[in-house]
């Protein structure tokens, strides 16, 4: 009995079929296979004489169906889909690639990972959208020249805790996070610290980019204030004043596309930071920090580029400006007349002032800082600030007392003698001792 044996051509070997069929029939020239085929002369003419000999299966290549020699181990395969799909649940390929690799450098490469997945039936976590069709701009030839910050607001624990929102900025040069942590909500005091990590990383950047958000400036359409009018400046923020006194321009961004670098960012963390968050099981606002002190230096190695000049434009903090002191919120105030001034429905006790100048009616500035503390600003001078007492005591002088002194019990009291007061015995032209008294007469 015959049996007929099934083969299966894929494109290009269908490609090569058609054409090579036309070459043995002399309706095309070898040359023109060639060119057509993109191969030489003599493999074509080698291929030729393969289909003449053994037909259409002459132009299948001959490792099909053999187990490729560098090909994952059945046991490492069944592994990495068990991770896949327990500890490391949710993490991209690439990521898990990663992630594998740290513990066993051996581990397969990303391509080889996602393949695996694939095969298992393993989705993966986030489907990418095809990139839109624009012109994005240049990136800032040196680091330092432009700092990009956002605020996310994100369920980043996934239900084991509270939303959080997690503050962060980008160097758009060189892609790398320069600090972050996370809030309850985006407020001044997360932008605060984030500076302050960035100034103790890298330095002080030349612009920040950030969008038209209440914590960078007022609302923009209100009518200015008298103050505003006179002085010819608009109010600044907390921020905003911080960044004026370290000469840092501030940019406000009109839409997310203005400031795509951190955008992007941002779809970064919310997919391999989670993960992350997820597998060390953090579920409050503290062991999210944590678990984001250890990420961003891994974050900044994988994804970090280098700037087109070497030369970074980070500056130097100002000598003579503490941070702390800068990047903190400030109030004024008028002292009172007991060297104290008005806080939150108390008061706050100054020390003594330098010089042995008195307080009373002094303007100084109260800076709360990050670490709580509060101090008070008289132009350069700093000092630091206690709660005043509840109610001041009232100290007036004492008379001396005269009441003699009580002789004991036994003994006895020895009469007092008073001298006559000067000031009481009339003298003798006075008219009491001229005139005699007059009494009323009787009726």
């Amino acid at each position: 009995m015959e049996t007929r044996e099934t083969i299966t051509l894929d494109a290009k070997a269908q490609q090569r079929l058609l054409v090579l069929t036309h070459v043995l029939a002399g309706e095309l020239d070898v040359g023109d296979a060639a060119a057509y085929l993109r191969l030489s002369t003599r493999q074509v003419a080698r291929l030729a004489e393969r289909l003449r000999a053994d037909g259409a299966a002459g132009l299948v290549h001959g490792n099909r169906g053999r187990r490729p020699a560098n090909r994952v181990d059945d046991a490492l395969r069944a592994a990495i889909v068990d991770r896949a799909l327990t500890a490391y649940a949710g993490f991209n390929a690439t990521h898990l690639a990663e992630a594998l690799a740290e513990a066993d450098p051996a581990m397969p490469s990303a391509r080889t990972v996602r393949r695996i997945l694939a095969g298992a039936g393993v989705t993966p976590p986030r489907s990418r959208r095809p990139r839109a069709h624009r012109r994005r701009r240049e990136r800032m030839p040196k680091a330092g020249m432009l700092l990009q910050t956002d605020g996310s607001r994100h369920d980043w624990l996934e239900g084991r805790g509270p939303v959080l929102t997690l503050v962060a900025g980008i160097d758009d040069a060189t892609g790398i996070v320069t600090g972050g942590v996370f809030r309850a909500a985006e407020d001044a005091a997360g932008y605060f610290e984030m500076l302050r990590q960035t100034v103790r990383r890298h330095g002080l950047p030349l612009a920040l980019c950030s969008d038209l958000s209440g914590v960078f400036i007022k609302d923009p359409n209100r009518p200015p204030t008298l103050a505003e009018q006179l002085t010819g400046r608009a109010s600044l923020t907390q921020v905003g004043r911080a960044l004026d006194a370290l000469d840092v321009r501030w940019i406000g961004a009109r839409s997310p596309e203005a400031k795509g670098r951190a955008e992007r960012m941002w779809g970064t963390f919310q997919d391999r930071l989670v993960s992350e968050l997820r597998r060390s099981g953090a579920a409050t606002l503290e062991d999210a920090d944590e678990l984001l002190a250890w990420y961003l230096p891994r974050h900044n190695r994988r994804f970090a580029v280098e700037a087109a000049d070497p030369g970074p434009a980070w500056r130097a903090w100002p000598s003579g400006l503490p941070p702390e002191g800068v990047l903190c919120f400030e109030y004024p105030r008028r002292v009172a007349r007991d060297a104290t001034v008005a806080w939150d429905g108390g008061s706050l006790a100054l020390p003594r002032r330098r010089g042995g100048r008195a307080w009373a009616a002094c303007r100084v500035v109260v800076q709360e800082r990050l670490d709580g503390s509060l101090w008070a600003r008289d132009g350069d001078d700093l000092y630091p600030l206690v709660a005043a007492p509840p109610t001041a005591p009232v100290l007036r002088a004492r008379k001396p007392s005269r009441v003699p002194e009580l002789a004991p019990p036994d003994e006895p009291r020895a009469p007092v003698e008073r001298a006559p007061s000067a000031a009481s015995a009339a003298k003798p032209a006075h008219p009491w001792r001229r005139y005699p008294a007059v009494r009323p007469k009787p009726r």
